[in-house]
């Protein structure tokens, strides 16, 4: 039965791979007009790519249509970064107008969530990110926070805020699952928040100077931090959440199963009810015990180390002196010894060895 299944997979995953076909060039060479941007200002700033010291209302109406629109179904396919390993997509794929097709270098289609990027501190075009966000809250973004919010301005509302909240989600699910829309009715402003950073990062590119379905030019910029206190909360919990799998996934499971046995016993948990498990002769034991008394084996077992010779420790003096010193002394009376026998050897030799100064035997019970 098993076999049948994974045979019904493999075929699955043959026919997803046939239907894949190389990326279709989206634009000529040289059909997209570049238009500069209209000077509103005194100076250009190439930073903010605008016009310093005009009208803000006037940079607003200045904003002009975008001359293409990426469509996933149609533009998507293979290119030569599925053959180079190259894990970033292209920036003119997504507000489609990359010319080269099949020839590009980057990815022509959407991030894959389920997979992270290389690094971290660039985006899913390979840019580099900032510590902080622009004053507009445009452009690549931070790498100090991960965002999932899209702030959409200037959206001409016909109706009430459920009909523009489904011309919203309509136009912006097709860069990614969403996870919930906001509407501010009568403000012209809806959050767009994804599940995935990079999917976010996608759209914010596919539908930036793009329009809905009033022939409006949107203002795409990223949300600033939400200030409810029970949406920091959450996200609080969910990066704690996403940190602990990604955690758990690089450790050995060996180690895992070893920590929680050893907090079971430490807290006196049985687990003598998990499943047995049968060996060769068929005898059956619970896994747990098992484990259970290897560690205590472990425990009980001394560590093996290699025997330490015993060195000969000198002898610890009991008096006041040094041994250095009693040796000292012990040498003067040999020599005081030998000279008076040389000079009167049958006096010397009634009269009993000196027992020196006294202090060798310091402390003792016969003085």
């Amino acid at each position: 039965m098993s076999s049948n299944v994974d045979s019904a997979e493999t075929q699955t995953v043959v026919k997803k791979q046939k239907k894949q076909k190389p990326a279709r060039k989206q634009v000529k060479p040289g059909e997209v007009e570049k238009k500069e941007a209209p000077q509103t200002g005194k100076e250009y700033n190439i930073w903010y790519n605008k016009w310093a010291g005009g009208d803000r209302e006037d940079s607003y109406s200045n904003k002009t249509k975008s001359q293409t629109r990426c469509n996933i179904r149609k533009d998507s396919g293979l290119t030569r970064a599925d053959t180079t390993g190259v894990k970033y997509c292209c920036l003119f794929f997504s507000r489609g107008c990359c010319p080269y097709g099949w020839e590009c270098e980057y990815l022509h289609t959407l991030p894959d969530a389920s997979k992270a990027l290389p690094d971290t501190s660039k985006d899913c075009f390979a840019r580099d990110k900032f510590s902080d966000y622009r004053d507009d809250m445009g452009g690549v973004g931070s790498f100090t926070r991960q965002n999932r919010t899209l702030y959409i301005g200037r959206i001409k509302e016909t109706g009430t805020g459920v009909e523009t909240e489904e011309v919203v989600r309509r136009h912006f699910k097709e860069w990614g699952e969403i996870e919930k829309i906001r509407v501010l009715q009568y403000r012209s402003v809806a959050f767009v928040t994804y599940v995935s950073e990079s999917h976010a990062q996608f759209a914010k590119e596919a539908m930036a100077c793009q329009s809905l379905d009033n022939d409006e030019i949107l203002n795409v910029r990223w949300a600033t931090e939400d200030p409810n206190p029970v949406s920091k909360v959450t996200e609080k919990q969910r990066l704690e959440e996403i940190g602990r799998e990604a955690i758990q996934a690089r450790m050995d499971p060996r180690i895992v199963d070893a920590m929680r046995a050893v907090r079971a016993l430490e807290d006196g948990d049985g687990l003598d009810d998990e499943e047995e498990t049968v060996d060769g002769e068929g005898e059956a034991e619970p896994q747990a015990k098992r484990r259970r008394l290897e560690i205590e084996d472990a425990r009980d077992t001394p560590p093996e180390v290699e025997p330490v010779p015993k060195q000969e420790q000198p002898q610890q003096p009991t008096g006041l002196l040094s041994a250095d010193t009693l040796e000292g002394l012990k040498y003067f009376a040999e020599i005081r010894k030998r000279n008076a026998l040389a000079n009167n050897p049958v006096k010397v030799a009634a009269v009993p060895p000196p027992r020196g100064l006294g202090l060798a035997d310091y402390g003792s019970d016969d003085e």
